[in-house]
């Protein structure tokens, strides 16, 4: 399905500055938490103000141009939210002459194993146009429908590393099935040989999985250069790009595009 025509949108001017313009943004994304509770809503204040990947996925760009993204370990959906506060920001004209497209009418899928959160990402999106779609499922076993974008923050250590492997093969066939010549994923990894950097995460994470009510699994961590050659034989072309600023993490996100002539 075909997005909005972004040329008939209100036009953005120069004038509109590019921090205050991501405080709003943030803080649109944030406001339908507020139906869900308080932990819900501040929650997703805190995670799109702290973390530096959603304010980059935004003035990058990397999904202005996608209309069916695949949101593997979604939580309460935050990227929907976010996705659909900056198609609305666009619209109106708050949108900074420096920063790519907004994205358009995108069509979400969220998927998440843990029924709290699909619970709070239902409970608090359902005013949103397209509506967004979430599964609670296990990522080694949902359906991945076809789509543009598949982005994975934070969550593919979780599972051994067969099973890592055997998702981002599941990813490469939905990209391939959705055919858009701008198929990708944005996959964000710590990198395990940042061993200082990545035992903090390690500790916060853990920290952050009880705080949500989760127990707390084990996982399997790979270095950067392991996580690269994987998405390599997989079929992907990767650039990496740091994404721990302001935080003491050795968090980095992998930009995986798919390479034409492949084989499976």
């Amino acid at each position: 399905m075909n997005g909005p025509d972004f040329t008939r949108l209100t036009p953005v001017t120069a004038a509109v500055d590019e921090d205050h313009a991501w405080q709003h943004l943030r803080d649109a994304a944030a406001r339908p938490y507020r139906s869900a509770g308080r932990f819900a809503w501040h929650f997703a204040r805190g995670k799109l103000g702290r973390d530096p990947v959603f304010r980059a996925l935004i003035e990058r760009g990397d999904l202005s141009l996608q209309t069916r993204v695949l949101d593997i370990g979604c939580g309460q959906g935050l990227l929907a939210s976010l996705l659909a506060a900056a198609s609305a920001q666009h619209a109106g004209g708050r949108w900074p002459m420096a920063w790519p497209m907004a994205p358009g009418a995108v069509h979400y899928t969220g998927i998440e194993l843990m029924p709290r959160d699909i619970a709070r990402a239902q409970a608090s999106l359902r005013g949103l146009q397209p509506l967004p779609q979430f599964a609670c499922a296990d990522m080694r076993e949902a359906a991945l429908p076809p789509c543009d974008a598949v982005v994975i923050l934070d969550v593919l250590h979780y599972v051994d590393h067969a099973s890592q492997e055997n998702v981002l093969g599941r990813v490469r066939e939905a990209l391939r099935a959705g055919g858009s010549a701008r198929a990708r994923l944005l996959l964000r990894v710590g990198d395990a040989a940042d061993r200082r950097g990545y035992a903090v995460s390690q500790w916060v994470d853990r920290w952050v999985t009880r705080v949500r009510g989760h127990g707390v699994a084990p996982t399997w961590g790979r270095r950067l250069d392991d996580w690269i050659a994987l998405l390599v034989r997989l079929g992907f072309a990767v650039q990496t790009l740091p994404m721990s600023r302001g935080t003491p993490f050795a968090n980095v996100l992998l930009v995986a595009e798919l390479r034409d002539g492949v084989a499976s």
